[in-house]
């Protein structure tokens, strides 16, 4: 068996004190013990990366033979039938697992579960969550489009971003989707939409209750200086605005703390400022719908079993304040929906070292999974089959001439021949929605293994393709 070195994830503390001493004031909860509670309660999950081979659920290690499998499928056996590397891998039972956790967290509410298209828009996977019965959340106007086809209801969707153009609000206007308010100068957008269209549109303030989720600032959104949302202070403005256009509806509240976030305590002072916020507006004659609380769950991507907060930890923490007021509950998973439920397998170009340093090249890149690169970011990395060769530490990079070309850094991994199946963990998420063409490298196909099956959800990209932009120019 290789071994495989892991990385903790950085960044898991609670808020504040001040915002902790606020959020008691506002509202009338369960002690903060509860929350504690749950967190005590909550076990890690290494189990899942090592399970019976060939029986397991999502992306493990077979315990018997040694092997990464992908539900029944070997990597190794699938690696032999796909005809491109790199390529993304998904365990559609992985994806379905993790919508029924949020489904089963949120019962005994009335709730929107959302799933954030931006994290993932295979448009096969998405026609799934949508006949699974999820909502949609969404941050351009190409992805409402793509919604629809896909199926999600409108009326169940919710169109986020700090800076949405005229023809993507008429457009949400045209179909009835909920629009967050993000600025003044969006409000003003948002009400002409209305007015071009003919069309009543239900909009919810998105408030920055700035509350530090402690996670990378790339990824951090409810701060005060944040670019999202609007000022706390000037709340009173936009709903005197809101009550001279007709055509616009205030039927919620909005706040999006960040990702990757690991302690729920978290979304809970949030939630409690938040529930303030409710009491006011209803006291200026607003009759509040939704509580939007975003999404934001982090994941395991140590694969070091760390314990981290279920759905069900973080709707319980919530639980108290939506009932108390008659909300509906609205959440936006992304990450906690999708990245484990996917890999990107690659294929070892050829091993080397510089004297100081050792490196594994394979065909995938920062074109193909940014993340590392971007953010900094550990994703764990495994070989497809057992190694008795002997374990370095390595960085493994790609072909991208850029230095800041790699997948990880500092890994301890046996050595792997060229022509190994090398994988790329928890890539379900922020990936394959980010990959470029740098380097002229073309976004590669996806595979998803479905019911014991293997099949194909989207085509890897052709030079042919790319040329076909320039036609007629």
């Amino acid at each position: 068996m290789q071994t495989i070195s892991g990385r903790s994830v950085a960044g898991r503390s609670a808020c504040t004190a001040r915002v902790a001493n606020r959020a008691r004031k506002v509202c009338v909860t369960r002690a903060a013990a509860t929350v504690e509670k749950h967190e005590e309660k909550a076990v890690g999950a290494s189990w899942q990366f090592t399970q019976p081979a060939g029986k397991g659920l999502g992306f493990y290690t077979g315990a018997e033979d040694g092997y990464l499998y992908c539900d029944q499928m070997r990597v190794e056996d699938i690696r032999h039938k796909v005809p491109e590397s790199p390529f993304y891998l998904y365990s559609w039972n992985r994806i379905a697992h993790n919508y029924a956790e949020y489904k089963k967290a949120l019962a005994g509410l009335d709730s929107l579960p959302c799933y954030a298209v931006k994290a993932n828009n295979n448009f096969v996977i998405m026609k799934q969550l949508a006949a699974a019965g999820a909502g949609a959340v969404l941050v351009s106007g190409n992805e409402l489009k793509l919604a629809t086809k896909a199926g999600f209801d409108p009326k169940r969707t919710i169109l986020n971003g700090n800076g949405k153009l005229p023809w993507e609000l008429e457009l949400a206007a045209e179909m009835g989707v909920n629009i967050n308010i993000d600025s003044e100068f969006d409000l003003e957008n948002i009400a002409a939409a209305a007015r071009k269209t003919g069309k009543k549109v239900s909009v919810l303030l998105r408030i920055n209750p700035d509350v530090d989720p402690q996670v990378h600032s790339y990824v951090s959104t409810g701060l005060a200086s944040s670019k999202f949302g609007i000022r706390n202070s000037h709340i009173k403005w936009f709903l005197d605005e809101i009550r001279k256009e007709p055509l616009l509806e205030l039927v919620g509240v909005h706040s999006h703390l960040g990702s990757t976030i690991t302690k729920v305590n978290i979304f809970r002072d949030a939630a409690v400022i938040m529930c303030d916020f409710v009491k006011m507006i209803r006291a200026e004659g607003f009759q509040l719908k939704y509580l939007n609380i975003g999404g934001g769950l982090g994941i395991d991507y140590s694969h070091q079993g760390q314990v981290l907060p279920t759905p069900t930890d973080l709707i319980d923490t919530v639980r108290d304040i939506v009932k108390e007021l008659g909300l509906t509950l609205v959440i936006e998973p992304g990450r906690s929906m999708v990245a484990t439920g996917s890999a990107l397998v690659n294929t070892v170009t050829g091993v080397k070292t510089n004297g100081s340093k050792n490196f594994i090249v394979i065909d995938g890149s920062m074109a193909t999974l940014i993340r590392p690169s971007l953010y900094g970011a550990y994703q764990h990395i495994e070989l497809t089959k057992p190694h008795s060769t002997p374990v370095q530490t390595f960085d493994v990079v790609g072909p991208i001439c850029e230095s800041g070309d790699y997948l990880g850094k500092d890994r301890e991994l046996a050595t792997p021949s060229k022509g190994d199946g090398i994988v790329v963990h928890d890539a379900g998420a922020y990936c394959m929605s980010m990959a470029s063409n740098y380097n002229l490298k073309m976004k590669p196909a996806e595979y998803m293994v479905e019911n014991g099956s293997l099949r194909k959800i989207r085509h890897e990209e052709t030079l042919e393709q790319h040329l076909a932009v320039f036609e007629g120019l």
